[in-house]
């Protein structure tokens, strides 16, 4: 199978599949973002450039889980919002009684592009050599997952 440019990534079909689980063993899905200018979401509540979300069906209205985007209503503090997250913001999705849940590759960003180690773990890479004398940027850390009960 070629893996086209046009071809859509798994990572909205595994957010939907495992929020499904969660949901039917009675968990609560919880997305943690990875928060920029393509996000909607409440930035008082962003710690870190990440944002966690619950986003089960009690506590969302309208929740759309497409292909591109992440869309629902939600209070936060008794306000309504609207909250719109690109799929590929979102770092991970697990449920909060038991951790359980996948991780994904951090978004491209800066020229760097994901790959993965000798370990299997995903990680960011310069695209290309640079061309100064300088040495090349590190890549930023990976954001660790923080519950919240």
């Amino acid at each position: 199978m070629l893996n086209t440019p046009d071809a859509i990534t798994t990572r909205p079909y595994l957010l939907r599949a495992l929020h499904e689980w969660c949901t039917d063993n009675g968990f609560t899905p919880y997305v943690a973002v990875l928060v920029d200018e393509t996000t909607q979401v409440p930035m008082e509540y962003v710690k870190n450039g990440e944002i966690v979300l619950n986003v089960s069906y009690d506590a969302t209205s309208g929740m759309t889980l497409g292909n591109e985007f992440i869309e629902f209503k939600a209070r936060f503090a008794g306000v309504p919002r609207e909250i719109v997250v690109p799929i590929n913001r979102v770092l991970a999705i697990y449920a909060r009684e038991n951790g359980q849940g996948m991780a994904f590759p951090m978004p491209a960003a800066n020229g760097l592009h994901s790959t993965t180690s000798a370990k299997g773990k995903p990680e960011l890479a310069p695209r290309a050599e640079p061309t100064s004398d300088e040495p090349p940027p590190r890549p930023p850390t990976r954001p660790t997952l923080t519950r919240i009960k």
